[in-house]
């Protein structure tokens, strides 16, 4: 049986450097970091000084879209001879990478990816950044729990990033010292996430979007401009929870507003759960040691049969554009990997099998300043489809809300139509008509 006192001795007997924790790495070693605000610096670095003075031949990187850190380090474009990189999800940081092959993309779904690295990846070590040790010897993944707290249990190597700026957060979220090879601390302030300011053409799509928000409902929101606009036209709404993938600022302001109470909710009732967050300096303080937030892996809280479970659950999520045919791509901008599937389909799916439950797929009719339509006949060209037309159920723009299910291919490809842009709708019906839909 441990004691605090074990706690303690452990504790200073894995505390070490950040180089000498990456030591024991041997080249080719498959690396997997935490994301966003959970990315490790010391221990990024660490390896990045390896890589450069030659102690470090090869290191294969599976990851999440990269911050600043971990491309001016492990991701440094003078490190591209000696770095496989593995994208989970491509971020605005790495997309010029994937466009010239220097990044490679794992399709998943969400919810699945703890699976896949448990039975399908070889993890030589593991670094994310964690909350201080607490008095019963745990760490808290604080901001990402996602695939990381996997991870870190499958990996030969666990390194933990010590940083008292990271918050302690609540549920499924921790990891005992003596699961850990090597401690670093690291205590620096974690980069302020600025709130997506709010476009000027999303308003009205955000209202239309809070009007199909009822009292009690539970919210899983996506990232992005548009999603984060809606929560300023919820302030009026009562008792609404969260159950959400990504915790971001408009959802805890509406927690500090009492909107958010989590009393309606039938799966973890009073809980606002969150695989990830990131926002500002002042979200995090009100995220420590807050009862009221969880967080869970993403095998939890994304897994469709669970997300079910929460009676009235309306998800929003963004898609780059749709065809005819009510199939959605929101991951491929001019033939190449702009973003990933994420947890869209997760929540797609899970929201429609809720009782009540509402999917929301929104985008803008137009891209370019009005010169492209986002409704086209077809998907384009080595475009994805993120969500088949079988699972498509909302699809919201500007013009007006269609509900696709029980629709048939000519009703569906007319309620399409009716969401674009007048200028683009006599050209839509031709194209549907060629297409022998209407």
């Amino acid at each position: 049986m441990f004691s605090a006192g074990t706690f303690e001795s452990l504790y200073r007997e894995k505390l070490t450097t950040a180089d000498e924790a990456v030591a024991p790495v041997e080249d080719g070693s498959l690396f997997t970091y935490g994301a966003v605000l959970a990315e490790p610096p010391a221990v990024l670095w660490a390896f990045a000084n390896r890589l450069r003075d030659g102690s470090l031949k090869k290191l294969r990187i599976f990851s999440g879209p990269p911050a600043s850190t971990s491309m001016d380090s492990v991701l440094a474009l003078d490190l591209t001879d000696c770095v496989e990189r593995i994208s989970q999800f491509v971020g605005a940081a790495d997309r010029g990478l994937v466009r010239v092959g220097l990044n490679y993309y794992l399709p998943n779904h969400f919810y699945q990816l703890p699976r896949l690295i448990a039975e399908h990846m070889d993890v030589g070590v593991c670094a994310t950044t964690v909350s201080p040790i607490d008095r019963a010897g745990f760490f808290s993944f604080g901001t990402n729990n996602d695939f990381i707290s996997t991870a870190a249990r499958c990996a030969k190597r666990l390194i933990v990033e010590v940083n008292e700026y990271m918050p302690r957060v609540h549920g499924d979220s921790r990891i005992h010292i003596s699961e850990v090879a090597a401690v670093v601390e690291n205590h620096t302030p974690l980069p302020d996430v600025a709130l997506w300011a709010p476009e000027a053409d999303d308003e009205p799509l955000a209202r239309r979007i809070a009007d199909m928000v009822p009292d009690g409902a539970t919210l899983q929101l996506g990232v992005g401009s548009l999603p984060s606009a809606v929560c300023d036209f919820l302030a009026d709404r009562k008792d609404l929870g969260i159950h959400t993938e990504y915790m971001c600022q408009g959802l805890v302001d509406l927690v500090k507003r009492g909107v958010v109470t989590g009393t309606k909710k039938t799966l973890h009732r009073g809980k606002h759960v969150f695989t990830i967050a990131a926002g500002n300096a002042q979200m995090l303080d009100f995220l420590h040691d807050n009862l009221a937030f969880e967080s869970h892996p993403v095998s939890h809280t994304n897994h469709p049969t669970v997300i079910a479970q929460n009676e009235n659950l309306v998800s929003v999520n963004s898609v780059i554009e749709v065809d005819l045919q009510g199939q959605c791509n929101a991951e491929v901008l001019a033939g190449h990997q702009f973003s990933g599937s994420g947890g869209q389909l997760d929540f797609v799916r899970g929201a429609y099998d809720a009782k009540g439950g509402k999917s929301i797929l929104a985008f803008h009719s137009t891209a370019r300043k009005g010169t492209v339509s986002r409704v086209v006949p077809r998907l384009s060209e080595n475009a994805m489809v993120t969500t088949p037309r079988n699972d498509t159920h909302y699809l919201v723009t500007e013009y007006g809300c269609a509900n696709l299910k029980g629709k048939s291919t000519r009703e569906r490809a007319l309620a399409i139509i009716g969401l674009a842009h007048p200028s683009f709708r006599d050209d839509l019906l031709r194209a549907a008509e060629d297409l022998y839909i209407v």
